[in-house]
């Protein structure tokens, strides 16, 4: 099917060097935290808490870190409460970029947020300002082998509930409403395909295009909030090279 949806080349995808596996090794372990006290220690009851877990084994994140963060938010062990925010606002270009934290420090982290958009030309705005800009979907990713067949795997897909598939040299991407796709996730593992991860993200609606010094300039910005330590997300619309 057409693949309209960009955002795989949009989210970051990072190196895996020592600093930046511990940098989402502790992303992941409050991502845990949250959904933890959300809907409980037991992954097989609590869908998100499952999600999270794909995702950290994805990211190589040793079991017994997972074990510990679980533990850490059902009160086992002693731990932080976090809590979520997001922040809105432009980038150069006009674009659009709306960043999702976890923090046990919201002044600490709007301060930091605003830093970053005010150090590249960028400018904080009130909620709402861009969320309108973007929908809520699930995606959920599946590993492509030589024995899948494409067109019986889209089928099968858009039977277990999809409503679009991106095919990539190494991948499927499944697009899903946003609150179905852990059902579409666990029908397709039932079926015996691979799931690498399946999460909801934010897809904008059209996307810009920012050329030269703006570029460079909202890059280094993206860059800047996804160091973060309470940062846990960043989506935007601009449309970057795929080299990026």
């Amino acid at each position: 099917m057409s693949g309209h949806s960009k955002w795989h080349n949009i989210q970051a995808r990072k190196g895996k060097s020592d600093a930046q596996r511990g940098k989402i090794f502790t992303k992941i372990g409050r991502e845990i935290a949250v959904v933890v006290k959300q809907g409980g220690s037991d992954p097989q009851s609590n869908p998100k808490l499952r999600d999270v877990i794909a995702k950290a084994k994805q990211n190589n994140m040793p079991n017994d870190s997972i074990e510990r963060s679980i533990k850490k938010a059902s009160g086992e062990l002693s731990g932080v409460n976090y809590e979520s925010c997001t922040y809105e606002g432009y980038g150069t270009g006009g674009s659009a970029v709306i960043v999702e934290c976890l923090t046990d420090n919201k002044n600490r982290t709007a301060g930091d947020v605003r830093h970053a958009f005010d150090k590249f030309g960028g400018s904080l705005g009130a909620t709402g300002c861009v969320s309108y800009l973007f929908q809520r979907k699930g995606i959920v990713e599946v590993e492509k082998t030589d024995s899948i067949d494409s067109d019986e795997f889209m089928m099968s897909a858009l039977e277990f509930g999809a409503i679009d598939i991106v095919e990539y040299d190494d991948s499927f991407e499944v697009i899903t409403e946003a609150n179905n796709h852990s059902n579409v996730s666990e029908e397709l593992t039932k079926a015996g395909f691979t799931v690498l991860n399946a999460e909801t993200t934010l897809v904008p609606d059209n996307f810009v295009t920012l050329e030269n010094d703006k570029l460079v300039k909202f890059n280094r910005m993206i860059e800047m909030l996804e160091d973060l330590d309470d940062v846990q997300e960043v989506y935007h619309n601009v449309n970057l090279p795929e080299e990026e």
